[in-house]
């Protein structure tokens, strides 16, 4: 049986104290940048999914660092070269997201099947360098949001 992705995500940006974004480069996709991004399994909770999504992609602990649902929601069409992962006739995702803040940059460990590099940059340049428009959105709300966390 065919295992298809729900059309419910996250999309976790990770930053720093200093505001310093964690980018990955796609394997899929040379060039494309983006913050750590994936679906919901089964019936995990969105919070779980992101748990679980940042460890596979980077090996980081989430549930150690302050891991923040910013209550915000993307609905976007699926790129057609994604859409043989989900159902037949399934076009629209909905991305939920959250933010991880670390005290400073750490190495990461990518998953290689999954992440090609990753960059620690400033989240002025992480904005610029992202494809994904609803990542660029949430890495330039970063500086109003990280007010609330303190």
């Amino acid at each position: 049986m065919v295992q298809f992705k729900q059309p419910v995500s996250v999309l976790v940006v990770i930053y720093t104290a200093a505001l310093d974004v964690l980018l990955l480069e796609r394997a899929d996709h040379p060039g494309y940048w983006q913050s750590v991004t994936g679906s919901r399994d089964g019936r995990e909770s969105l919070c779980d999914t992101a748990i679980r999504e940042v460890r596979e992609e980077t090996g980081l602990d989430a549930a150690v660092y302050s891991l923040t649902d910013w209550q915000a929601q993307n609905e976007y069409e699926i790129y057609p070269h994604w859409r043989h992962r989900y159902a037949p006739g399934v076009t629209r995702n909905t991305e939920h997201v959250f933010g991880l803040r670390l005290p400073q940059t750490e190495a990461v460990r990518i998953a290689p099947r999954e992440h090609l590099n990753f960059q620690w940059l400033p989240w002025q340049d992480a904005a610029e360098l992202v494809f994904s428009p609803s990542n660029r959105t949430a890495i330039l709300e970063l500086p109003e949001r990280v007010k609330h966390v303190r």
